[in-house]
């Protein structure tokens, strides 16, 4: 599933051909109105929307809002299998027009949403009370982070899950998914597996200052400027210490986590311990 920093880097794709102009044209090349709500409006989008100027392209998380005079947004969320395209007029598309949803064209440049399951015309009212949007956590992109909120949320949730299962929680946090998680949690070398009670507000926080520098570079230069060091990358050694990266199923959703047996070993296996208490339970 595209992750916050993918859809950062869509919006920073559109803006400079959106933001603060007229479309010169909408069209849905290939609608399928059974598939959206208020499927009998759907038809009419590029009729509604035709003269209106493009006030903002917004992220929050996953998901992508273009915003339109008159308090009208176009929401997206893009799920496993949407993407988002800007191509110069005339160009071949990298998907099939048949699985086109939405084309934006200004002069020269289009703007094209591929296979988004979710793609919704409302009111700026409705969208400032949307459960979608109004039960997400913070935003890991966001100009600032707020972690006090992010600790909050993370501490009224289920004590006992994995600090790796909590991370993919949308209402946590919004914006991480499995790459990141995986790559956050390296970054400040917690076991995935740990409880989140087991974990301090420090070393929590320090997951999310461990990925948000790399995660705004993916999403302002592109997913190219990543450098993911363990996702996917499971056998090859660790660029910390050289220990084999691992892998596992994790959580309901039986999502794959990427870590470092050595660098992310829970606390009472770690080297700085007494060798006569590594691998024991703590005394009473």
């Amino acid at each position: 599933m595209p992750e916050g920093d993918t859809i950062l880097w869509a919006a920073v794709r559109m803006r400079p051909v959106l933001e603060g102009h007229v479309p010169d044209e909408i069209r849905m090349p290939a609608p399928r109105p059974w598939a959206l709500r208020g499927s009998p409006a759907f038809a009419r989008w590029p009729e509604r929307l035709a003269g209106r100027r493009i006030t903002a392209v917004q992220t929050r998380g996953k998901n992508l809002l273009i915003c339109f005079a008159g308090e009208l947004i176009l929401y997206s969320h893009l799920r496993m299998t949407g993407a988002w395209g800007v191509y110069a007029r005339g160009r071949r598309w990298r998907r099939s027009p048949e699985r086109a949803w939405l084309v934006i064209r200004r002069g020269e440049r289009e703007v094209v949403q591929f296979d988004g399951p979710v793609l919704e015309l409302m009111t700026a009212a409705r969208a400032r009370s949307d459960p979608r949007l109004a039960r997400l956590g913070p935003d890991v992109l966001a100009e600032r982070f707020d972690h006090a909120d992010f600790l909050a949320r993370l501490r009224a949730g289920e004590p006992t899950r994995t600090i790796g299962e909590a991370l993919l929680e949308q209402r946590t946090v919004a914006g991480i998914g499995n790459i990141w998680k995986s790559e956050g949690l390296w970054e400040a070398g917690i076991d995935p597996w740990r409880a989140v009670a087991d974990l301090s507000d420090a070393e929590a926080s320090a997951i999310i200052d461990g990925i948000r520098p790399r995660m705004l570079r993916s999403g302002v230069l592109g997913p190219r400027h990543a450098a993911l060091r363990v996702y996917r990358r499971a056998g090859l050694p660790c660029p910390r210490c050289a220990t084999p990266i691992r892998s596992r199923l994790e959580g309901e959703g039986a999502r794959v986590t990427y870590w470092c047996p050595r660098c992310q070993r829970p606390p009472l296996l770690r080297s700085d311990r007494p060798r006569s208490q590594i691998g024991r339970a703590p005394l009473p």
